[in-house]
């Protein structure tokens, strides 16, 4: 029998009971579908934890108070106390650094902000002129800190742009003073929108010089010091300087964590990989099931169709031709639960990305091509059987059974 008539034999087969083929491609559709959509998740979660660090700026050296005893990164590090807290002297001594390029010292607290009768609870970051250029921020209006001596500052504030709605809708920001805690500040600049990201939401930041921040929380500590590198070839060298300087500053004693954006970005890829892996196998069981459904299936058209089988082999037709009959229907309904697979899950993932914008919902290609690809050989494979009981088929009995 000739390819042709092989695949006719097997279009005609299939279309013969319509309500099990349609069972059969779309048990097979669901077991793809479900391998694009969570693969989606997966690598979705990945792009957006890489992108939403990303954001924080580039060739980012980060340095924490307390000393993390394994060497990796533990987020309460970052408010431990520590045998000697980080300054802003210890902030200014990084400068020296061959290595790096800029430094914004951070001090981080919570205070309430009033003006014109409103007032509201808002997050107060106390840093540096160059704070902007090494998170990467951009300024809706106005202006940014100044430059100047660290441990003096002007009472000047730069707001987010949820707290400029809020604070003064749509009258200018610019020029207004407004109480942060127990001092006045005068507005000089509002940021650009950027919504929730990793660490602060910086629509609802409100900025001031740091040495004001301190006084304000009455504290000489520094929630970390942000640098700079010159270069992302430079990265570890002045990850090195850096804990060089520290060590010296605080007699000897290595009792901060240092930590690169790209051990951060690369710890993050390699757990959020696995998880897509992961999902993508726990997606791929369903695969498996829908090949034993069309086991089961294929081992009920045999029964069904023997005095045809009989037929065929009473006509001069080999076990082989018989066994590759069946072998391309059983192909044949996988690769169409494949294809309906594959657009359902990228019409799911579509769905997800249109209801949450920021989140990259797409699958990834290996995923895609791994699903179709299992479709078809677990298709193929479960097929064996029943292909094999049809073309053992004696033609005496089979056509005595009509």
């Amino acid at each position: 029998m000739r390819a042709p008539d092989l695949i006719r034999f097997a279009r005609d087969a299939a279309t013969g009971n319509r309500l099990r083929t349609s069972l059969l491609v779309l048990a097979m559709a669901i077991g793809v579908a479900a391998v694009v959509v969570l693969t989606a998740l997966g690598d979705g979660a990945r792009r957006y934890v890489l992108n939403q660090f990303s954001s924080i700026g580039s060739n980012l050296v980060i340095v924490l108070p307390g000393r993390s005893q394994t060497g990796g990164f533990n987020p309460g590090n970052a408010i431990t106390s520590t045998p000697r807290d980080l300054t802003i002297d210890d902030a200014q001594a990084l400068l020296r650094a061959s290595a790096v390029h800029r430094v914004a010292p951070l001090a981080v607290g919570t205070s309430e902000i009033s003006a014109g009768g409103k007032l509201r609870e808002v997050m107060v970051a106390g840093t540096t002129a160059d704070f902007i250029e090494v998170r990467r921020l951009t300024l809706a209006q106005g202006r940014f800190l100044p430059p100047g001596d660290w441990r003096r500052g002007a009472s000047e504030a730069v707001i987010g742009a949820k707290v400029r709605d809020e604070m003064f809708g749509r009258e200018q920001a610019l020029g207004q003073l407004v109480r942060i805690g127990d001092r006045r500040f005068r507005i000089v600049g509002v940021l650009a929108s950027t919504g929730q990201g990793l660490g602060m939401n910086t629509d609802e930041l409100v900025i001031v010089p740091v040495a004001l921040a301190q006084a304000m929380f009455n504290s000489n500590t520094l929630f970390r010091i942000l640098v700079e590198a010159s270069s992302r070839d430079a990265i570890e060298l002045a990850k090195a300087q850096v804990a060089e300087i520290v060590k010296l500053r605080h007699e000897g004693e290595q009792d901060v964590t240092i930590i690169t954006q790209d051990a951060v970005l690369a710890t993050f890829d390699r757990l959020l990989g696995a998880l897509t892996l992961a999902v993508a196998g726990i997606a791929a069981i369903s695969l498996a099931v829908a090949g034993i459904l069309v086991m089961n299936v294929m081992l009920v058209s045999v029964a069904q169709r023997t005095a045809e089988i009989g037929l065929l082999k009473a006509l001069g037709a080999t076990g082989a031709t018989i066994r590759n009959a069946f072998l391309a229907e059983a192909a044949m309904l996988s690769a169409a639960g494949a294809l309906l697979g594959f657009a359902l899950g990228h019409a799911g993932a579509a769905l997800i990305r249109q209801l949450y914008p920021d989140f990259p919902a797409f699958p990834p290609d290996w995923a895609v091509l791994a699903g179709l690809a299992t479709a078809l050989t677990t298709g193929v494979v479960f097929g064996v059987l029943p292909a094999r009981q049809a073309a053992r088929l004696d033609p005496v009995q089979s056509l005595a059974r009509r």
